[in-house]
């Protein structure tokens, strides 16, 4: 009897340990597979070789390249206005219309005086032609030829006169008629019908929308990157996530002595008329255009004196050390000069804060 209970206690005992054995082995098999972080698609990118533009930054605002201000020739009551701010208008169209009553007449008066002196200047003529004839007959002295050209002479310059007084006369009263000096669009009307305005009182502002330019400033020390010619990428604050090129063509030969900062004049094309004057304009001349690795600048952690990426590698992540070069504000990427390779998938945003080697399961985006 003793020896059958001390062999069933025995076996007991073996069971224990067994169960024991079986429960270490299943939490090491736990703690070998921890189960995987799931990530969606959005949380990963993958590194490519893309094309790298750099260049000196610049920031300015737009102005029309074709801008004219018309302003009153002559004084006087504002009788009509024929456009408005925001028209479209022809060269020569008819834009207002200033009282002409007193023009009128001093045309009037100047076109008598033509006639006037005109009559004058034939008489004259006549008289000269008949002391010639007299002179050459000996009837007529030397002295009164001489008083009948002299006679000539003067019924001449009256007559110009009076023909430079009524064009005068006439161009003022034409001056009464304010047209458009180019094709363009009203951007300015100051004045209204019933106003009383003088001799250069600013009447309207017409630009050419389809002409454009950019009137920017780069550092001084980026001097040495800019060329006539360079081709300008920038963007618009009235028009977010659109990109405008534009050519460089002119260069300031002095920086402002205050900021230190160069002029220079950017044109650009706009067929469209999508630009308008006014607007804030920033962006970079792209004085050197080259392949390189690109990241989303979210990939990078510049927490530590070194900047890393979390790179996915076999299913985990690792930390990896990285050397950044430039910096592409427009599409928010950086190169990355060394530590990465094209096709790399590393993580972005908020997934930066997973601990390196944990695994990672990325999984399907889901369907809107």
């Amino acid at each position: 009897m003793n020896a059958k209970k001390t062999g069933r206690a025995a076996l007991a005992a073996a069971a224990l340990l067994a169960l024991a054995a079986c429960g270490k082995n299943g939490e090491a098999a736990q703690e070998k597979a921890p189960e995987a972080l799931a990530l969606g698609p959005e949380a990963i990118a993958v590194v490519q070789q893309e094309e790298i533009r750099t260049g000196p930054q610049l920031s300015g605002t737009l102005s029309a390249e074709r801008e004219e201000q018309v302003r009153a020739q002559v004084g006087g009551q504002v009788m009509e206005v024929y456009a408005d701010a925001g028209q479209a208008v022809r060269a020569g169209q008819p834009l207002a219309r200033i009282d002409a009553s007193a023009l009128v007449d001093a045309a009037t008066s100047a076109r008598t005086g033509v006639a006037s002196a005109q009559t004058g200047l034939e008489v004259a003529r006549r008289n000269y032609e008949r002391a010639q004839t007299l002179n050459q007959a000996g009837a007529m002295s030397d002295r009164d030829l001489e008083t009948a050209r002299a006679q000539l002479s003067q019924a001449q310059a009256q007559a110009a006169g009076a023909r430079s007084q009524q064009a005068s006369a006439q161009k003022q009263l034409g001056n009464t008629s304010v047209r458009a000096p180019i094709a363009g669009v009203v951007s300015l009307r100051p004045v209204s019908a019933g106003d009383i305005v003088q001799p250069g009182t600013q009447l309207f502002t017409v630009v050419d929308p389809h002409s454009m330019r950019l009137e920017a400033s780069v550092p001084a020390d980026q001097l040495g990157e800019l060329r006539i010619g360079s081709t300008v990428r920038f963007t618009v604050n009235g028009y977010p996530g659109r990109a405008f090129t534009g050519t460089v063509q002119r260069i300031s030969p002095a920086a402002d002595p205050q900021t230190r900062q160069v002029p220079v004049v950017v044109t650009i094309p706009n067929e469209g008329g999508t630009l308008v004057a006014g607007l804030f304009a920033e962006g970079r001349v792209e004085s050197q255009v080259r392949q390189g690795i690109l990241v989303p600048a979210t990939a990078i952690d510049e927490r530590g004196v070194t900047p890393t990426v979390l790179r996915l590698r076999a299913g985990k992540t690792e930390r990896v050390a990285v050397q950044t070069g430039v910096r592409d504000p427009d599409s928010e990427k950086v190169e990355v000069t060394a530590g990465l390779a094209a096709g790399d998938t590393v993580l972005v945003g908020a997934a930066l804060g997973t601990a390196p080697g944990t695994p990672v399961r990325i999984t399907a985006a889901q369907q809107p």
